[in-house]
């Protein structure tokens, strides 16, 4: 037996030649695992060991598994069943791994578990198959890329995209990609055998968590936490096409927008947002966000955005006027000298922090998004949610981690909004006539 007659979705056909890197990534019901699954007892198939070679050794990789119920090993049991191969024509299906024809094995593994000395006893390996890939880190990918180089060894991913900045992203879909990576997006509609209770799961997705469709069936990356106080707002504004090109109007004001941190190792993050007020509209043109840099940075970018002391006014928490912890300036103080208006917003006292959540709440269908320059700032919005005592199921206010700077400072721009003013046309009185 040398080979097996599998059907094949056409979205996967580009994977089915000879390939050192091949990737597919997409959302859920688009059959990914099941074709590297299939992909991997052919390849095994087709290389038997004969004329005294050793038949095929693959790994199948997880970043963390911490038994095999989490491991695609099930998956391919299953596979072989169906193919009639199970314990037959040289598979054999253990306990911790599975033969394969001529002596060779699958074997399911961890990837954190391996350190530079152990991931050596991958050496020799022609398969890798990573599944869900979106979870790997740097250092594990960097472990396992030129341990896996016997001649002809392959290195496939499987993935549900959570950020691009993910590792794998970066690698596989990234400006540059390895030499000669085939990389496919499959997603439900590219499944022929796409089942109708999938399709019931996925709408009902789509109406119950329209903020996560996205992300879980078209393989988009993550904007929305789940629960998070501006995931519903957000996709609505993708959906009304309220996320796209919107550029600052250059006669009118900018508004930067501020959150403060200070300049020492763990301080928080400095946060501007660029905003125009425009009638009703709250047009969000840019975002900036840094860490432990001094006041200078964050001046330099603004030059570098063209958001000079004549065009930009600056807007400033109450804790503006207070001193840095490293450097004895206020931040209102640096800001003035380098010449620009600033205003700093009194403390709204206790609640503060959700007073800015409701009030961005309210006039979210007012705010128009510049797509391009405001990503960073987005996704912390949809980050942005209540901490939680899951023993008690109550809500404790907002929680306080990377995405709440970036949050505060968009709910102080939505502060200090204020409704324009309305013109009344002007009534000249009747003129007597004589």
């Amino acid at each position: 037996m040398s080979e097996l007659m599998l059907d094949t979705a056409e979205v996967f056909e580009p994977l089915l030649e000879p390939a050192r890197y091949k990737g597919a990534w997409g959302g859920r019901g688009s059959g990914k695992s099941h074709f590297f699954a299939e992909k991997l007892i052919e390849d095994c198939v087709a290389e038997p060991g004969d004329s005294g070679g050793e038949g095929m050794r693959a790994v199948c990789i997880r970043e963390v598994q911490k038994d095999l119920a989490q491991s695609s090993k099930l998956l391919i049991e299953t596979k072989l069943r169906r193919m009639g191969l199970y314990d037959t024509q040289g598979f054999r299906v253990y306990k911790d791994l599975i033969q394969t024809p001529g002596d060779g094995l699958m074997i399911f593994k961890g990837m954190n578990d391996y350190t530079s000395e152990s991931v050596k006893s991958l050496e020799g390996f022609k398969r890798a198959w990573w599944e869900e890939a979106q979870t790997a880190t740097l250092y594990s990918l960097n472990l396992l890329r030129p341990t896996i180089r016997a001649g002809g060894s392959e290195l496939w991913f499987s993935w549900n995209p959570r950020r691009k900045t993910d590792p794998v992203d970066v690698m596989l879909r990234g400006a540059e990609l390895p030499t000669g990576a085939k990389v496919v997006r499959a997603n439900w509609r590219d499944n022929p055998w796409f089942t109708p209770e999938l399709e019931q799961e996925r709408q009902d997705c789509l109406r119950m968590q329209p903020e996560q469709y996205n992300h879980v069936w078209e393989g988009g990356y993550v904007t929305a936490l789940e629960g998070a106080y501006f995931a519903k707002h957000l996709q609505m504004a993708q959906d009304e096409k309220r996320i796209g090109f919107f550029p600052a109007d250059p006669l009118m004001t900018i508004r930067l927008i501020a959150d403060i941190g200070g300049t020492g190792a763990r301080a928080d993050s400095f946060v501007f947002w660029a905003m125009q007020f425009i009638g009703r509209e709250i047009r969000v043109v840019d975002h900036y966000e840094a860490q432990g840099q001094p006041i200078d940075a964050h001046l330099a970018w603004c030059r570098s955005r063209g958001y000079t002391s004549d065009r930009a006014q600056i807007w400033l928490p109450h804790d503006g006027e207070t001193q840095d912890k490293v450097y004895d300036v206020s931040y209102e103080s640096a800001l003035k000298k380098a010449g620009y208006s600033v205003t700093v917003v009194p403390n709204q006292g206790k609640g503060a922090a959700m007073q800015r959540v409701e009030r961005a709440r309210v006039l979210f269908p007012q705010v128009r998004f510049n797509a391009e320059t405001t990503e960073g700032g987005r996704l912390a919005l949809g980050w942005y949610h209540e901490k939680r005592d899951p023993d008690r199921g109550i809500g404790l206010g907002p929680e306080h981690d990377w995405s709440s700077h970036s949050a505060d400072a968009f709910g102080l721009g939505c502060v200090i909004w204020q409704e324009p003013v309305e013109m009344k046309p002007l009534v000249y009185p009747k003129m007597a006539i004589a």
